[in-house]
């Protein structure tokens, strides 16, 4: 059984627990600011970061999201009717549709990501002392 937390250990999650909200929220603003909401700008970064050359399927979307299928489903319409991404068909597998951003999609993923960047870099000093906290006592 895991040893219970400390008052500093809480004090240091807490922080952490509020900054990632704060960083949620921020994101989210960046979004919209972008002309997106944030579950497209979540889509844009899931098939942008997706390895392979063919690109994610609505599967792998829904996995990388944590959603359903047929939620990505309705998210992919939506993003194609703005014209940030495209569907294509997989060259192997006919059932299977896969996903790739449109030159618009791709100049707004690779503008806010820069900003998520630097804005990530915000919660590293957090994070590393909650994990010293976590690791004195060991």
């Amino acid at each position: 059984m895991p040893k219970p937390l400390t008052d500093e250990q809480f004090a240091r999650l807490l922080e952490f627990r509020v900054a990632l909200r704060q960083f949620t929220h921020w994101s989210a603003e960046q979004a919209a600011a972008a002309g997106l909401t944030s579950a497209q700008h979540q889509l844009l970064v899931a098939i942008r970061g997706h390895e392979g050359e063919r690109g994610p399927t609505l599967t792998d979307v829904a996995d990388y999201l944590l959603v359903r299928h047929h939620s990505v489903i309705g998210l992919v319409r939506r993003a194609e009717a703005l014209k940030l991404v495209k569907r294509k068909p997989d060259p192997d597998d006919q059932r299977l549709v896969r996903l790739e951003l449109t030159a618009l999609g791709r100049r707004r993923v690779d503008q806010l990501a820069a900003l998520h960047l630097a804005e990530l870099a915000n919660l590293e000093p957090l994070l590393d002392a909650l994990v010293k906290t976590a690791t004195d006592g060991e």
